[in-house]
């Protein structure tokens, strides 16, 4: 019996440590976002011509929208699956720009301090279809891909963001899938004078929603061809979301949204609900996923669910070594909302 209380006493000890590093971790991560905000947010990045050599104007969600679209792919260690993405994705917006002349956009490309030819091939893009079309964000070091894709949203110019991976996992042609269930909810919120446009034209930017692809639909057929410790991850880290995400995730409804949307890096904006959420969002790389809806559900932000076609591309950055960041992230979460550390701003 005495060893059990013994056994008992320290794990509460354990237990306490562990709390203490989290608070700890959560009051410096909150100082340093605060007293450090001038270079975290208000610091822009400066988007280079490579072609004249100037630094161009650099945007902010805070500013109106200057695009119809804007793609975001983060990209870290990119150098030979980049370029495949890229070039399905400008020869889908050039053709469908050339059929619909109001269609304007941006491909903005986050270099996540990769440490091979990422940046030289994200340049060479920018050099043939112009800084305009084109804009390379280097964050210097490797930040993650959640730091990396909210960079990018921040200093993006369309009234819809995409994000989408750099892999080519996900056809880029699925996009409409996105943007006709954003547009068709809009037009339905405009009806009932639920929309934050003041007549009757729709301003899509500035209606708060999101739609999330899903592969929900492939995951049978996913669970047999992936490698078994990505199923192990996904299966673990699901059950670590179920325990530790508290009430804003464990809702249902947007539990199961997560379950099934969570891990596909296939997600679009409006520019109004892009703002809400990425002007908060703190996770840095997996589980800044997990984050975004748990916003959603605070901000009341419509999640729309939609099937994509998804393709397993080989070279994928998750692997068994990123279990303990996952469940560092998750945890952080948790306490940082549940007591009240982490504030969300409107």
């Amino acid at each position: 019996m005495e060893s059990i209380w013994n056994l008992v006493h320290w794990l509460l000890i354990l237990a306490s440590v562990l709390a203490v590093a989290l608070v700890s971790a959560i009051v410096f991560e909150t100082f340093r976002r605060k007293y450090n905000e001038s270079c975290h947010v208000e610091g822009p990045p400066v988007f280079e011509d490579p072609n004249s050599l100037k630094p161009v104007k650099c945007p902010h969600i805070l500013d109106p929208a200057e695009k119809y679209i804007s793609l975001i792919v983060p990209a870290y260690n990119e150098e030979y699956r980049l370029p495949g993405a890229l070039d399905e994705t400008l020869n889908y917006l050039q053709e469908r720009s050339a059929k619909d002349k109001s269609f304007s956009y941006e491909v903005v490309i986050v270099d996540d301090g990769s440490a091979d030819g990422t940046k030289r091939v994200a340049f060479d893009y920018v050099k043939r279809y112009t800084v305009d079309k084109i804009r390379v964000v280097l964050l210097g070091r490797n930040h993650g891909k959640g730091e990396a894709i909210r960079k990018g949203v921040l200093h993006s110019r369309g009234e819809l963001i995409l994000m989408l991976d750099a892999d080519g996992a996900t056809k880029v042609s699925d996009l409409e899938k996105l943007e006709n269930q954003i547009l068709a909810l809009a037009m339905e919120r405009n009806k009932s004078g639920d929309s934050s446009a003041g007549d009757s034209t729709i301003k899509i930017s500035d209606v708060p929603i999101t739609a999330f692809g899903s592969r929900a639909h492939l995951e049978e057929k996913a669970l047999s061809t992936r490698k078994w410790y990505r199923n192990f991850l996904m299966k673990g880290f699901h059950l670590v979301v179920l325990l530790a995400a508290g009430p804003g995730i464990r809702d249902t409804q947007y539990m199961v949204t997560f379950m099934s949307i969570g891990q596909c890096g296939f997600k679009m904006f409006t520019r109004a609900a892009a703002r809400k959420l990425f002007m908060n969002v703190r996770l840095k790389r997996w589980c800044f996923d997990v984050e975004l809806v748990y916003l959603c559900k605070w901000f009341r932000i419509p999640v729309i669910e939609i099937s994509v076609n998804w393709t397993e591309i080989p070279g994928s950055k998750v692997n068994l070594l990123s279990i303990p960041n996952m469940l560092w992230e998750i945890a952080l979460m948790s306490l940082g909302y549940r007591t009240g550390m982490w504030k969300i701003y409107s």
